[in-house]
């Protein structure tokens, strides 16, 4: 039995993975974006002195960071402990993770010439992934580990860019200006994430999200035309696995329905639109992950739970559930307020 079998039999009654399938649930599983991460004292004090992309080098560095949360806050998944741009490190390219700005590469992606820098994944340019997972579910059992990749279109924005960008602009002006180049370059970073993704797969994740931080900034024609089929081939390369595929972006609302269409078997939805009007523009078929806005948690207790209870009542429209913010834990969040919360949502749901 492989990893990935014998992890699938520990974690496949799991309340989330029955949520991914649509199946009923002893309650409605919880997890957090960047759950592990800033916002708690142990994970600042276990990263301490270790850059960001040496941090999701190392194994034990990994494990100890992605359980934290687990252990914290009773949280029903774990996510693999990473950042969206350590395969294009792993294939060689020329970036660093700069505090307090983001991935920022040396060399953009302008030309064709340029793209002969992104050669395919090996899977032992990232040994260390395979070791991390296989330490993490040991100690996680029967709670599903979720394994995560950036979708081809942020990562194209990085690439180009050169950094975070806000109006993206010279990631569209590639896009409407030379589509061929655009295509191709979006065609080779979906064979890397899928490559990445079946990595952690054959590891033992139990699931795996694809993460398209940046598409909310298109338009859904073009979203169809230039990004959906790269995010729709990372999506089939998995999809005889075995594990359930989450899609997310911000602020794309009006998205939704083309992202499931994209392959996702969970579509995630910020918390711009109530879970209710996402499963209707969703369609059926698909599961629902959301929603609620990560800024409530700094009110008092009792309007995060009422706000928690508004998002439990428009995922009843849902096929299946899986709570979790609208985009990533703020870093200054109070930790005790999503462990709060997860006993909340918990309490709220079971039987």
């Amino acid at each position: 039995m492989s990893a990935n079998e014998q992890q699938t039999s520990r974690t496949h009654d799991s309340a989330f993975l029955k949520a991914c399938r649509r199946e009923p649930v002893p309650h409605t599983p919880v997890w957090f974006m960047r759950q592990a991460g800033r916002s708690l004292p142990e994970y600042l004090k276990a990263r301490e002195g270790t850059a960001m992309l040496e941090s999701c080098m190392r194994p034990d560095l990994v494990t100890e960071i992605t359980l934290q949360p687990v252990r914290r806050h009773k949280v029903d998944a774990a996510i693999y402990f990473s950042d969206i741009v350590v395969p294009l490190k792993a294939i060689g390219v020329d970036l660093d993770i700069k505090p307090g700005v983001g991935p920022v590469v040396a060399d953009p992606i302008r030309t064709s010439a340029d793209l002969d820098r992104l050669r395919p994944l090996d899977p032992d340019d990232v040994k260390y992934v395979t070791e991390a997972i296989g330490m993490l579910v040991q100690e996680l059992g029967s709670t599903p580990l979720i394994g995560f990749a950036g979708a081809p279109f942020t990562l194209a924005s990085y690439l180009v860019e050169g950094g975070p960008s806000r109006s993206h602009e010279r990631t569209k002006a590639l896009m409407y200006g030379d589509p061929e180049l655009w295509a191709d370059l979006l065609d080779r970073l979906a064979d890397i994430t899928s490559a990445f993704l079946k990595v952690q797969i054959a590891a033992g994740a139990s699931a795996v999200q694809l993460f398209d931080s940046w598409v909310g900034a298109l338009a859904p024609d073009d979203y169809r035309r230039y990004v959906m089929p790269a995010s729709a081939k990372v999506f089939e390369a998995v999809a005889g696995l075995g594990v359930p595929r989450i899609h997310f972006g911000v602020g794309t609302g009006e998205l939704l329905n083309l992202m499931g269409e994209a392959g996702a078997d969970v579509v995630g939805v910020d918390w711009r639109v109530p879970l209710d009007e996402a499963a209707r523009r969703v369609g059926p078929g698909k599961a629902l992950q959301g929603n609620l806005d990560p800024a409530v948690l700094f009110a008092p207790r009792e309007a995060v739970e009422a706000k928690a209870r508004e998002v439990l009542k428009a995922a009843r429209s849902a096929e299946g559930h899986v709570f979790n913010l609208g985009h990533g834990v703020l870093p200054s969040t109070d930790p005790d307020a999503l462990t709060r919360l997860v006993e909340f949502v918990h309490s709220e749901t079971g039987a």
